[in-house]
């Protein structure tokens, strides 16, 4: 007997729904890439910089390759939720308000209609520095809906205390800096954003606490993409400036996954002074990264000395034999994927004053 035409439509809907869901579920992604810039131009320093040819190659491979570019805060609720994310989900977000945001990036992105976010240093704002974008501009990207969060009032070493300054007072004037920022970008354009960014990307396991404290979530300038077992008082974020920024290894970081670690040892990036060559010891979750490959480069000085402790659950050693630099400096750790094109990614911030 013959399927009647009711029961081939039937079947044929039932096909479509099948396929639509297994579509939908291969899809499905449990990281996303945060990318972070600050100027745009070939005037500006090039430490922090990229040059508007270079943002417009980016972009521009983004939406060849679909990408999904999504707000911040709701890649980070999806994160604390639980939730899935779209495969390649990308947010862009840009450190300091300079000028450059308004006149040369904001324009572009709103050609591909993609949302991004601002971390405001509002004390250069309110001075009127001519660096710095205007509240009204502010308030004109916002209408276009550009999402403006803390970046501190003053952008000072948030870290530090200062001289002769007990920890109780060191709390008070940090945390009274932070909220300030906040403060003002909802005084003046009404957002309410919970996103903070530390000035030059530093901080330590007190100044985190803080953050947490204030139910706020932490963004660093480590590498890496973000998970749901990311630590959230310091998401990394892949700084896009001078030599990181050019489109091998920008190809290489939006494609990226993070290298899923459980727990690090020490867990501060600020070193005590009689350290210069820290040991670090990570456990990393199995996952399909091959551990053959897994590899640590110290930033800007190359591969250094790594050494399986426990392979079996994943313990893994590494330790420069060179004394880091002072200042701020990174182990980075990458593996290849066992199956497919591209890396696992992870990122230690280390502070050595």
């Amino acid at each position: 007997m013959k399927p009647c035409n009711r029961c081939r439509t039937t079947g044929c809907l039932l096909v479509s729904v099948i396929f639509l869901y297994a579509a939908c579920f291969a899809a499905a992604a449990d990281h996303a890439v945060i990318l972070q810039y600050h100027h745009f131009g070939s005037d500006t320093p090039p430490s922090t910089s990229v040059t508007l040819e270079l943002f417009d190659n980016h972009l521009a491979y983004l939406d060849k390759n679909n990408f999904i570019v999504w707000p911040l805060s709701r890649i980070v609720s999806h994160l604390l939720e639980k939730k899935e994310l779209p495969v390649k989900c990308v947010a862009i977000t840009i450190d300091d308000a300079y000028r450059s945001v308004y006149e040369r990036v904001f324009p572009q992105l709103q050609k591909y209609g993609w949302p991004f976010t601002v971390f405001v240093t509002t004390e250069g704002v309110d001075n009127g520095f001519a660096d710095y974008l205007t509240w009204e501009q502010m308030r004109e990207m916002t209408k276009k809906g550009v999402t403006f969060a803390g970046h501190s009032h003053t952008h000072s070493y948030l870290r530090l205390h200062n001289k002769g300054e007990s920890k109780i007072k060191w709390q008070d004037r940090v945390t009274r800096d932070i909220l300030a920022s906040f403060e003002r970008i909802k005084a003046e354009i009404g957002q309410d954003s919970r996103l903070f960014a530390y000035p030059y990307g530093e901080y330590n396991n007190e100044l985190k606490r803080i953050i947490l404290d204030q139910e706020l979530i932490g963004f660093g300038q480590q590498s890496g993409p973000v998970w749901s077992g990311s630590d959230f008082g310091a998401l990394p974020r892949f700084p896009m400036s001078a030599g990181y920024a050019q489109m091998g290894e920008f190809k290489t970081k939006v494609n990226s996954r993070p290298l899923r670690v459980i727990s690090s040892e020490p867990d501060d990036p600020e070193l005590p002074e009689n350290v210069d060559k820290p040991i670090l010891r990570l456990n990393i979750s199995h996952g399909d990264y091959l551990k053959d490959t897994l590899t640590c480069y110290l930033s800007g000085q190359g591969p250094i000395r790594l050494k399986w402790i426990d392979r079996n659950n994943g313990i893994v050693e590494a330790v420069s034999d060179t004394p880091l630099p002072k200042g701020r400096s990174r182990y980075n750790f990458t593996a290849k994927h066992r199956s497919r094109p591209g890396y696992f990614w992870y990122s230690h911030l280390w502070i050595r004053d």
